[in-house]
């Protein structure tokens, strides 16, 4: 990944979350994408230049581990860090057994999610912006 600008994709049913996240990755020199759900996500030409996919667990139609499921399925290995405001260990199980880079539970702090984020992007090699901590 090197040389490339660096992409986060937030795939997230909450506007609010979108948003929030969003704001936070802009802030911090991110180039970022958001989504409403994993189909609108799928049907995009996105997953070739996500760089690292935010995804929530719960979601209405195809929630965020059944898109995990599907994009491992297909090769895909762009890191996703999932997020849920669900306690639910079975998720965070299977999420984290499946290849999931971090599980954060809402709410959670930015620099929780940005410290996950820095790590997912270092062990891929990435060429992180220098506004985002280290």
């Amino acid at each position: 990944m090197t040389g490339n600008q660096i992409i986060v994709i937030i795939v997230d049913d909450d506007d609010s979350i979108r948003k929030a996240v969003r704001r936070l990755m802009k802030s911090y020199g991110f180039a970022v994408e958001t989504f409403a759900s994993a189909e609108e996500f799928l049907g995009s030409d996105r997953l070739a230049k996500t760089s690292c996919l935010i995804l929530d667990v719960h979601m209405p139609g195809m929630n965020g581990l059944e898109l995990q499921k599907r994009l491992v399925a297909s090769g895909s290995v762009v890191p996703i860090i999932f997020i849920s405001a669900f306690t639910d260990d079975g998720a965070r199980s299977q999420a984290i057994n499946a290849g999931a880079a971090g599980y954060l539970a809402k709410p959670f702090s930015d620099d929780e999610l940005l410290n996950c984020i820095h790590s997912v992007l270092e062990d891929a090699g990435a060429d992180i912006p220098q506004s985002a901590p280290r």
